[in-house]
């Protein structure tokens, strides 16, 4: 069993020796900047997020502003992010603050559970990043270096075990400012270093500990149960190409052929492979709130917007 001090020591002196200066990590951020670098990083890496952040804080520095914002350009923004759903959950977030917590992003894990589009590893990460609190924050980077240090696996289960979180919460230290600085400590290790596909492990502050290592570094025992994300020609990508039409068009509505050329990269949608992809596209977007059915300006045409 490894002494958790000499654990908590070194990833902390790696921490102060090696982490990123990232703006949202910095003292003077506020809490709403912390919950919108979490909501942005979901599924999107740091080198894309950083300047759309930038942007986003400027525009909208405060819960207040963002909730007042129209839904348009609040998507805009969001811009090429991937997911925009995302976009509208947190202008329905900031919305929530104002309404029930005066305009101030509340500060335990509970409040922020109740927050739209705020799950548990969100709310975690607020709590113990932005307000100092000592919490377990388990993100896919933390139960990556865990799973390899103490269980010898390569990557984590597809789905997060309470056994993950009983361990987790076992090895946080006691001292609360060493809990937040080890949390983040963790996440940057396996963003950096304890990496997926390509671990460095001659550069990994844990090596003399890890029981991946240690046992010779195995193949992944879940290889067989996890999801791969296709996007080449995926409904995902149909999605994204109308919504990138939509953006790039603030004066007008556009017509449904020319939103369905879209997928089609402005040919005849019939001579895909999957011709009706399109319009399916089109009305899951409309579904979800990302695109609204507009007035042509050629009466009697359909045509579409953002909302």
């Amino acid at each position: 069993m490894q002494n958790p001090t000499e654990l908590h020591r070194d990833v902390l002196a790696w921490y102060d020796e090696h982490a990123r200066d990232l703006p949202w990590r910095r003292p003077d951020t506020s809490a709403w900047g912390v919950l919108v670098s979490e909501v942005m990083l979901q599924q999107t890496p740091v080198s894309r997020v950083e300047p759309a952040w930038h942007r986003w804080m400027a525009a909208w520095p405060a819960p207040t502003d963002l909730a007042a914002a129209p839904a348009a350009e609040v998507l805009r923004a969001w811009d090429r992010l991937g997911y925009p759903r995302r976009a509208l959950r947190l202008r329905e977030c900031a919305q929530a603050i104002v309404a029930h917590h005066g305009g101030r992003v509340p500060g335990t894990e509970a409040e922020l559970l109740a927050l739209p589009g705020i799950g548990s590893y969100t709310a975690a990460a607020v709590a113990a990043f932005a307000y100092g609190r000592r919490v377990v924050v388990l993100d896919t980077n933390v139960r990556r270096v865990l799973g390899r240090l103490f269980d010898g696996h390569a990557l984590p289960a597809p789905s997060l075990t309470q056994a993950e979180r009983q361990r987790a919460a076992a090895r946080l230290p006691a001292h609360t400012p060493d809990s937040v600085r080890w949390n983040v400590g963790l996440m940057e290790l396996g963003a950096l270093v304890c990496t997926a596909r390509a671990p460095r492990c001659e550069a990994c502050p844990l090596r003399g500990y890890c029981a991946w290592r240690r046992a010779g570094r195995p193949a992944d025992p879940h290889a067989g149960l996890r999801r791969r994300q296709a996007w080449h020609g995926t409904d995902r990508q149909a999605r994204g190409k109308i919504m990138a039409l939509l953006r790039d068009r603030p004066d007008g509505p556009v017509s449904e052929e020319e939103v369905l050329r879209a997928v089609a990269d402005g040919a005849d949608p019939a001579a895909l492979a999957d011709p009706g992809q399109p319009a399916r596209a089109l009305a899951s977007l409309v579904t979800d709130g990302l695109v609204a059915p507009a007035d042509s300006d050629d009466g009697g045409v359909a045509a579409y917007r953002l909302p």
